[in-house]
């Protein structure tokens, strides 16, 4: 028998694990950097490490999602978080923390291979998009947890970096412990159980488009996100407490994402969240102080449905795609990410030389820089309010009989 909320408590805590890994590691980048003597390009590299063991772990669990079930994936998954978890404390060189940082980036992705599939399977309808965002919520959710743990760790209790790296073996071991034993839930999509079923699907103009999308949501959300520490260090504002602040803004967003597709659709949903999105990070590249919280608030906003209504569009409106479709989704957006990691640290270093060529040195080198950094970011979005415009004429004018032999 299966126990849907067992699975998807469980589902919650793997993800949870996931946020820390992102979170603390954004927390203590700049006590890595110094004591490794690593520069931001460097830094990128270990990043990149992170968003690619993602999408190559995403793509091996959809293809053998129902071959050996979601249980023996997340299996695999509980070994590479552990073993990443002590590898990254012990073993004291770049090198090593490349190592680390991949199987840490392996294991997040085979939750989202097999959590995102169980989810679509377990759940119908309106409730299968109100259960994606409330499972999805707890990546911003524990990144929350994360921030506020790597902040009192290392400001108030002047912790060291590896005892903060032990807290992301707490949900590691809960949710190994939730998912023992359980049974996991068949394809309601017969052809979603099929390889042939989910590459003739997959091959779709509409699954095309949304992959183009997701390489762009994806670098939307995690480009800012992962390098908040470094770019805002010096703008009067609290880097963690801006990180803080955005995902707790996205976990609350994300509890209430069943009702706001409802509304207006995946579609535009998606379209608005592109253009919050735009003006958030142009803020964050103008302000400073104060009103570095407020380009929080419009960039917390803009992000928070990226991710999951990418994935509910897809099992919604190209349901035959099956797991490996939601799988594949996934691992664009976090290949994407990967890919611009060290070009962002790149960015930085570059927009660094040119500032300091101009004169510039200490705060006001470090501001500009990262400000000039995150201007460059906005083409991101940008780009997006385009293709979320055209997707949502797109889908509004499509013809009934398609849209449901689609779902069909």
């Amino acid at each position: 028998m299966v126990n849907d909320k067992r699975l998807f408590y469980g589902s919650c805590f793997a993800l949870i694990t996931t946020a820390l890994s992102f979170s603390i590691r954004a927390g203590i980048l700049p006590q890595l950097g110094e004591e490794l003597s690593l520069s931001a390009t460097q830094l990128g590299f270990i990043n990149q490490m992170w968003f690619l063991g993602f999408p190559i772990s995403m793509v091996i669990g959809g293809l053998i999602y129902h071959k050996v079930g979601g249980k023996a994936i997340m299996q695999f998954a509980f070994f590479a978080h552990a073993i990443g978890i002590i590898m990254t404390i012990y073993s004291g060189s770049y090198t090593g923390l490349l190592i680390s940082t991949l199987l840490i980036g392996l294991g997040n992705g085979c939750t989202e291979a097999a959590c995102n599939p169980m989810i679509a399977d377990a759940y119908e309808g309106n409730k299968m998009s109100k259960m994606m965002n409330r499972f999805h919520m707890w990546f911003p959710g524990g990144i929350v947890i994360g921030s506020i743990v790597s902040e009192v760790m290392t400001k108030v209790l002047d912790m060291s970096w590896e005892s903060q790296i032990w807290v992301i073996m707490i949900p590691t071991l809960i949710y190994a412990y939730m998912f023992f034993g359980q049974s996991w839930p068949k394809a309601k999509v017969k052809e979603g159980a099929t390889l042939m079923g989910n590459l003739k699907a997959m091959v779709s103009p509409l699954f095309l488009f949304m992959i183009a999308c997701m390489s762009l949501t994806a670098i939307s959300e995690f480009g800012p996100q992962q390098w908040v520490g470094l770019i805002l260090s010096k703008s009067g504002a609290s880097p963690m407490i801006i990180l803080a602040l955005v995902t707790g803004i996205m976990a609350v967003a994300r509890y209430f994402g069943g009702e706001m597709v409802h509304k207006f659709d995946q579609t535009g949903v998606l379209l608005g969240s592109a253009v919050l999105a735009t003006i958030g990070i142009y803020l964050f590249s103008t302000q400073t102080g104060a009103m570095a919280y407020v380009a929080a608030i419009f960039f917390a906003l803009g992000i928070a449905y990226f991710w999951p209504n990418m994935v509910g569009f897809v099992a919604d409106k190209i349901p035959k795609s099956g797991a490996l479709g939601l799988s594949i989704i996934g691992a664009v957006g976090m290949f994407s990410s990967s890919i611009f990691q060290p070009i962002i640290g790149s960015w930085i270093d570059a927009d660094k030389a040119e500032a300091a060529a101009a004169g510039l040195t200490g705060d006001e080198l470090e501001l500009v820089s990262g400000q000039a950094t995150l201007e460059t970011m906005t083409l991101f979005p940008g780009i997006l309010i385009v293709l979320f415009t055209i997707l949502y004429f797109w889908m509004k004018n499509r013809k009934p009989e398609a849209a449901a032999a689609t779902a069909s």
